[in-house]
């Protein structure tokens, strides 16, 4: 099963609901995404909302990889609101959805973001990552490199603190 992407999508009541019941299901498989399991759409709720105001009134961008019309895969350009920082993107809430995964739609998606942001002639792509998920290993096939972490940083529960792990594509350099 192939992915159909559409960056933008008009986010209505429906896309919206469906982004969140999938939000709630990949955190819920372990995902990395802002939230420990469990959850529910109440919580993820606010925080979504949140989000897709600021991909409504822009300056962040919605990417989302259909498989026919169910949203399975989805990711938010972020913009860094500072023009130091105008050159590169933040890649946030990469999620596929848990019955999908497997497929390869986690790499295509990743590689149309980075298609994505070649068109808007960015010179680099920024995702972070939670530790202890081997999350790393998957960006660093995809050609991101680690270049950085804050030790601790992520308080997933009483004594459990993860790495907040950055990673790097320089869109700049052509793949080795």
């Amino acid at each position: 099963m192939s992915l159909r992407f559409v960056l933008d999508p008009e986010l209505t009541t429906d896309l919206r609901e469906r982004i969140i019941a999938l939000w709630v299901d990949v955190t819920n498989a372990g995902g990395a995404v802002g939230f420990v399991a469990p959850v529910t759409a109440a919580e993820v709720r606010p925080v979504a909302e949140a989000t897709f105001a600021e991909i409504a009134d822009g300056p962040d961008r919605l990417l989302v990889g259909y498989a026919d019309d169910r949203p399975v895969a989805v990711l938010i350009i972020t913009d860094n609101r500072f023009r130091l920082k105008s050159h590169y993107r933040v890649l946030k809430r990469v999620m596929v959805h848990p019955d999908t995964q497997g497929h390869g739609h986690g790499a295509t998606l990743m590689r149309e973001a980075e298609r994505i942001a070649g068109e808007l002639g960015l010179a680099a792509l920024h995702v972070t990552v939670r530790s202890g998920l081997g999350l790393e290993s998957f960006y660093e096939r995809l050609g991101y490199r680690e270049v950085g972490r804050l030790p601790g940083a992520l308080r997933v529960a009483p004594g459990d603190d993860r790495d907040e792990i950055f990673m790097w594509l320089d869109l700049s350099t052509p793949p080795a």
